[in-house]
């Protein structure tokens, strides 16, 4: 098979996996993406059939041959295509950081598997097709599906097959990323696990879990839901319900089995994490870490002006500033994602 074109461009938001209660389970695409172009290239002699060329994040530190993991991921997704063995320039603009719990593996791979999809078909992506080959490759979805499908996903395995399920989000939900100046592995992390937790927290994060869907989910608040019951007795549960966005949040992402057990590894990460919880912030460590993400309804401008109010966003930074001082630490406000992995051909 020939390529059907002789350029691809691909961009893949960066992911948050986990989401407190979620572990392994749930990921949210991000608005804060990494941008490729895979350009097919003859000039390359017989000793370098790629040349790589990288901005921005890793740029000093990822391969620059065979061994990046975009390249390893194109070329796998090529012989599963039907392509021949290409020769190209890679040129990558990365904003995603890497080894900090955002997802930057996974974009990765999904870059590499949905531009070789690109050059081997005329048709819109085949999102499910590269969400399991990509999946195959980083060999567990949860931050694979949110990067490719955008949007809040839950994932699992069943045998050999990887299944996602994705939920649209709230259009008026925010993510305050907190970056910190040091790595965390994801073999390390996991090293950090139990191979048994109590049964008492197992049921704690599955009840928690269960609300994400509901807490970031593109509706209005969660009292709606009791304004539309149509019991003929009269409801006091539904009456009574008076959660907010933020308070489902908060509630959708707490965890009893897996941060605890990884806090010593990031011990700023979770410091941070601990004092926004506290202060009634849906915060946690993104993914392995050592990201920390905080998630929330942001108040519109107009009304934020109205009340003589100040943005969450802000809110949220003036508690963090007392630990963030004396490290180097970036501070990202993003919204979420609803597009996952897209690409065009030249």
């Amino acid at each position: 098979m020939k390529p059907v074109c002789n350029s691809v461009s691909v961009c893949v938001p960066a992911t948050s996996a986990n989401l407190g209660s979620g572990f392994d389970v749930a990921g949210i695409a991000l608005d804060y993406a990494d941008s490729l172009v895979f350009t097919l290239d003859d000039s390359l002699d017989d000793s370098q059939d790629v040349r790589v060329i990288i901005h921005g994040e890793g740029e000093d530190t990822l391969p620059k041959d065979e061994t990046h993991l975009v390249v390893r991921a194109f070329r796998k997704a090529c012989e599963e295509f039907g392509l021949p063995h290409l020769r190209f320039t890679l040129e990558a603009r990365n904003r995603i950081p890497q080894a900090r719990g955002m997802g930057s593996s996974a974009s990765a791979i999904v870059s590499g598997v949905a531009a070789a999809w690109a050059f081997a078909h005329n048709e819109d992506l085949n999102k499910q097709a590269i969400f399991e080959l990509a999946a195959t490759i980083e060999g567990h979805p949860d931050n694979v599906a949110p990067a490719v499908f955008g949007g809040l996903t839950t994932s699992w395995k069943n045998g050999e097959e990887f299944h996602t399920v994705r939920y649209n989000v709230s259009k008026k939900i925010r993510a305050t990323i907190f970056v910190p100046n040091f790595t965390l592995s994801t073999q390390m992390a996991r090293q950090a696990l139990p191979e048994k937790v109590p049964y008492a927290d197992a049921v704690f994060n599955v009840s928690r879990a269960c609300l994400l869907p509901i807490a970031f989910g593109d509706f209005g608040d969660f009292s709606a839901f009791a304004d539309s019951c149509d019991s003929a007795h009269s409801c006091d549960s539904c009456a009574k319900t008076t959660l907010s966005r933020n308070d489902l949040l908060f509630t959708a992402t707490k965890d009893s089995i897996h941060q605890p057990y990884r806090a010593s590894l990031m011990q700023p990460t979770w410091d941070l994490v601990k004092t926004l919880r506290d202060a009634g912030f849906a915060a946690a460590i993104s993914g392995a870490g050592s990201c920390a993400a905080v998630f929330y309804e942001e108040k519109s401008q107009a009304t934020v002006e109205a009340n003589n109010a100040t943005n969450i966003s802000e809110k949220i930074e003036k508690i963090a500033k007392p630990l963030l001082d004396g490290c180097d630490w970036k501070i990202l406000h993003v919204k979420i994602d609803s597009h996952g992995v897209t690409a065009s051909r030249a």
